[in-house]
């Protein structure tokens, strides 16, 4: 009897706890796991990476440059819920899934911008880009034009030859950013 009551005079400390962690990764900061070599120089494979919902949380753009963690989902809308059943904790007892969902990339425009490639070379509003953060030029491709509206944000790998960003899956609406990590 004694233990019984010892176990459940923990419930109310494990029950904030569990909550209290719950807040934290959805509005302060959550750590992902870098899948593949999209990122490559920057980020390896199977790194963590540990990323700031602030400025999700308070409606702030990332700067250019910023690297963050969006879902790739972009055809479908995002719900606070979704920001609920995607935590760790919760994975951790639903059983987690080996999905995809969510990429590491590099934010290259922001709305308004006019994205371009062409010539293997990145352009912003008619400027090419110094990347000196990329693996290695661009196989040719087709020219290609984006332009970025409310709302969004236009993102890349840094190996860009192994990497699914937007010039496959288009703008980035910006609820889809689950968090910042600034490497600077």
């Amino acid at each position: 009897m004694k233990l019984l009551k010892t176990i459940t005079s923990y419930i109310p400390a494990v029950a904030i706890a569990f909550v209290l962690s719950l807040f934290i990764g959805i509005f302060v900061f959550q750590p992902y796991k870098v899948v593949g070599q999209s990122m490559e120089p920057t980020l390896q494979d199977d790194q963590r990476v540990y990323t700031s919902k602030l400025a999700r949380t308070f409606s702030h753009m990332p700067a250019y440059g910023d690297i963050v963690v969006v879902d790739s989902r972009v055809n479908r809308e995002r719900s606070f819920w979704d920001n609920i059943v995607e935590q760790p904790l919760i994975q951790l007892i639903r059983g987690a899934s080996n999905d995809r969902t969510f990429y590491i990339k590099r934010v290259i425009g922001k709305p308004g911008d006019v994205i371009e490639i062409k010539n293997q070379q990145v352009y912003r509003n008619g400027e090419a880009l110094v990347e000196p953060y990329i693996k290695e030029k661009m196989n040719p491709s087709q020219d290609s034009k984006w332009v970025i509206p409310d709302n969004h944000i236009f993102v890349l790998g840094d190996n860009r030859n192994n990497s699914e960003d937007s010039r496959v899956l288009g703008p980035i609406p910006f609820d889809h950013i689950m968090g910042i990590e600034e490497i600077k």
